[in-house]
């Protein structure tokens, strides 16, 4: 049979060269996304600073709450503490410990603002740095790479601008600055920690035994040799490793899913369209166990090929998608790209199985069925589907229907995506396994209206796709797939954006902000406060935090969101409406809650809690006051000072303003912003794009994956409907023979190609709209999804133009031909 299966390959191209293009699509989205995991996983960062160590030592970044599983990362480098040093030191085999300061330096000159990092000078000896000419600093000095030696260099610290000497020149990567290492330690305000720390080894000593005995210290911190001694260089590295995993992993199954999906229902396609063929075969005496053979055969031989070549553009997608994330602050542009035999077998395996499973229920029901009963069924087709599929139809709808539910009364905020993103698939997955029910349901629907707007055509077109609403199901379940995914994850962004935007700009006060990426120090806080009409001024910190105790802290392992402002009166910047207690004691330890949160805690205005800040510091937290927050969007609010004391480059980088009314602050704000270097004045609104950041790059990367999906859905749609027409060459030929003319024939397909558009527009708008409804309920105050309305209507002229385009080309080249010249069916 496989002499067979490749003797009907050279007979029946048009069928399998549409599954042969599903697997390559499909093979390379898969294998992008599992090099897009692997790269999260591994991590690959080439150390440079730290390159001579051989091990570096850091805290660790990540936190394990009480009754939690899973470790929660932490987004501030943790650091190690300054103790720690003599007991390394101690360790058998380390012939050197040096502790490595790091805090931000930025150098001002001619050119404006140069971003760099100021670094003790004992740091050099675990870098490529050597001096050029100089010496090494000494209190008041500074060495650096492209600086003449007894010149003066400017540095911003703290917002502060310093002025300092340049003892040395040296060669190395740019961007970092060198202080003497007692002035480097009052600089960076920690005496008390290293950002981390290097080990020198013995010359003959293991290192990895260096390493276990380092480990065995039980100190709490993180050991790094090879090529993971570039993670202590890069922090930020560690969180946007989960992003990256989390985005291929969620990306990557719903792709997986997809791909398999748009594959199986190609070969049962190709399949149903050849049951006269099979038919024959049966009637002539081959049994049942040989067609089946066959028909898993002519899958190997196609899937196979297509695997291959599809692993050629795999590659190079994975590539483009890392090098996209990474310029979008998803992924760390500065880990290496990994795409190894693992992505590859995941990809060959997910397509070689789908082509497989789809080939082996083709091939049941083509052996089971009786050779008479097979060629009535393949002349037209009535059965609308089998008991399993019927099973699991209801399954995916079933599911479908569950995490709706959830979605609608136990999920809020951003979480919401978390059950409405799957249950997309389970109601497209659900209505498309029922393709047949919904076809003739919606069908029942759009019939009448097309008929009272087209003459005899258009009835002919009616009455033809209604006797073969079993086979039009084929063409219109594609299509509802593209609108319904589209429409789906498209409108979920816009109206997640929205929610935030609208959430956090419902208690802004603040009229002006005052920005600056080398940080402002408390003078210009102070100064802005004095400027003629600003009532209040505050300064405006973010990071994020966990709640260990009490435990029941409602948010999710990723931990809450943190905002840093200055004690205030009922008339300051900060973001919040106070329901109880009040700002003005917000000083030290303190810290407002949410209502919902104090709540669910039953903590009010005088308790206590017990939370993890950004830096893994423990610090228990007097509640002074509560305030209302939209559900879903709730942030903790604590001292400023406090906050950034705990970030990676301890900064406060936003200053709020809020004026009287009626004042014009923004010439006084000027005046200031330029007496101070690298301040700016900015709107409210950069101050709510700043916010609605996070969500806009989330967006960015769901429209970009969910574009890859559509196009690939598209290619399905193509497939199908192009596969459907061509199979209809003798019946077009009838029509011809019967008297009708080209035009005729055409005006038919295209009142059809109408009715296959409306039908799965109708189906995906009401797939996306049951995901939709309950989403926007979860994350806003509406039911309602928000966006732009070109959204849907580029959607809706796509899937028209694809479904027109599919099916009006083939058609006008099938009939080109003479409808008395020979044809086979494909």
């Amino acid at each position: 049979m496989m002499r067979l299966a490749v003797r009907t390959l050279r007979f029946r191209k048009g069928g399998f060269i549409a599954t042969f293009v599903a697997v390559v699509f499909g093979t390379a989205i898969v294998m992008a996304c599992g090099g897009l995991m692997e790269t999260g996983i591994r991590s690959n960062v080439e150390p440079t600073r730290l390159a001579a160590a051989s091990l570096v030592v850091t805290g660790n970044q990540s936190h394990l709450r009480p009754g939690q599983e899973d470790a929660t990362a932490l987004p501030e480098r943790v650091g190690v503490p300054a103790d720690m040093v003599e007991k390394l030191r101690s360790v058998q085999g380390v012939s050197k410990v040096i502790g490595d300061i790091t805090f931000p330096a930025s150098v001002l000159g001619g050119h404006g603002l140069t971003v760099a990092e100021g670094h003790n000078w004992s740091s050099t000896e675990l870098a490529p740095y050597t001096l050029t000419s100089g010496h090494a600093p000494r209190a008041g000095q500074v060495a650096m790479a492209g600086a003449k030696v007894g010149s003066q260099a400017t540095l911003l610290i703290g917002g502060d601008p310093k002025t300092f000497t340049v003892s040395g020149s040296v060669a190395g990567p740019p961007g970092h600055v060198f202080f003497a290492d007692r002035e480097a330690a009052e600089l960076s305000g920690n005496t008390t920690r290293f950002a981390d720390v290097g080990v020198l080894v013995a010359p003959g000593t293991s290192i990895d035994a260096v390493k276990d005995r380092i480990e065995g210290l039980g100190t709490g911190v993180a050991v790094r040799t090879g090529i993971d001694r570039g993670l202590a260089e890069q922090p930020g590295v560690e969180s946007h490793r989960t992003a990256l995993i989390s985005i291929a992993g969620s990306f990557g199954g719903i792709a997986a899913m997809t791909m398999m999906f748009v594959v199986a229902s190609t070969l049962a396609l190709s399949a149903q369209h050849r049951e006269r063929e099979f038919a024959l075969l049966r009637g002539i005496g081959t049994t049942p166990g040989q067609v089946r053979r066959m028909i898993l055969g002519e899958a190997m031989l196609v899937s196979i090929p297509a695997v291959a070549v599809g692993a050629v553009p795999g590659t190079f997608l994975g590539r483009f998608l890392f090098d996209q994330l990474g310029s979008h602050g998803v992924a760390s542009p500065v880990v290496a790209f990994s795409q190894g035999l693992i992505p590859f077998a995941a990809g060959a395996g997910a397509a070689v199985l789908a082509a497989i499973g789809a080939a082996l229920i083709a091939a049941r029901k083509s052996a089971k069925i009786r050779p008479v009963e097979a060629l009535m069924e393949a002349s037209l087709q009535r059965k609308w589907f089998g008991w399993v599929r019927l099973f699991f139809g209801l399954a995916f709808l079933g599911g479908g229907l569950a995490l709706l539910i959830v979605t609608a009364t136990v999920m809020t905020g951003a979480l919401a995506g978390a059950t409405a993103g799957p249950s997309v698939l389970c109601w497209a997955i659900g209505v498309a396994l029922l393709g047949p029910f919904w076809t003739k349901a919606v069908l029942v629907i759009w019939r009448w209206p097309i008929q009272l707007l087209t003459r005899v055509n258009g009835r002919l077109a009616i009455r033809n796709v209604t006797a073969r609403s079993v086979a039009m199901s084929a063409a219109v379940m594609p299509v509802m797939l593209a609108v319904g995914i589209s429409t789906a994850n498209l409108y979920m962004q816009t109206t997640q954006v929205s929610a935030a935007s609208k959430a956090f700009t419902r208690d802004l006060r603040a009229d002006a902000v005052l920005v600056s990426d080398a940080g402002l120090s408390p003078t210009v806080l102070d100064q802005a406060r004095e400027v003629p009409g600003v009532t209040s001024a505050s300064a405006f910190v973010r990071s994020m935090g966990t709640i260990d105790e009490p435990r029941n802290a409602p948010f999710d392992e990723d931990g809450a969101p943190v905002i840093g402002v200055d004690a205030q009166g009922k008339d300051g910047t900060a973001p919040v409406r106070l329901t109880h207690g009040s700002l003005t004691d917000l000083s030290g330890s303190t810290v407002a809650l949410p209502d919902y949160v104090a709540g669910k805690m039953d903590r009010g205005v005088g308790s206590t809690i017990t939370m993890t800040l950004g830096d893994g510091t423990s610090v228990d937290l007097k509640v002074v006051a509560t305030f209302a927050a939209e559900r879903g969007y709730e942030s903790l609010i604590l001292p400023a000072s406090l906050v950034a004391a705990h970030t990676t480059d301890g900064l406060t980088k936003q200053i709020l303003i809020r004026s009287a009314p009626g004042a014009d602050v923004r010439p006084g704000l000027a005046k200031l912003a330029a007496a101070h270097p690298g301040v700016q004045v900015a709107d409210r609104d950069s101050l709510v794009a700043a916010n609605a950041e996070d969500l806009q790059t989330q967006a960015w990367v769901n429209y970009m994956l969910v574009g890859m999906l559509i196009a690939y859905t598209a290619v399905s749609v193509v497939n199908t409907l192009v596969s459907t027409t061509l199979r209809r060459r003798r019946e077009f030929a009838l029509q011809r023979l019967t008297g009708s003319t080209r035009g005729q024939v055409l005006r038919m397909l295209w009142t059809e190609s109408t009715l296959v558009t409306l039908a799965g527009v109708t189906l995906g708008t009401l797939v996306a709209l049951a995901c939709l409804v309950p989403f926007s309920g979860a994350v806003s105050t509406s039911s309602m999804p928000t966006g732009p309305l070109w959204i849907y209507l580029v959607i809706v002229a796509a899937a028209a133009l694809l479904t027109f385009g599919s099916t009006l080309v083939p058609a006008t080249t099938t009939l080109r031909h003479s409808p008395t010249q020979p044809t086979h069916s494909d």
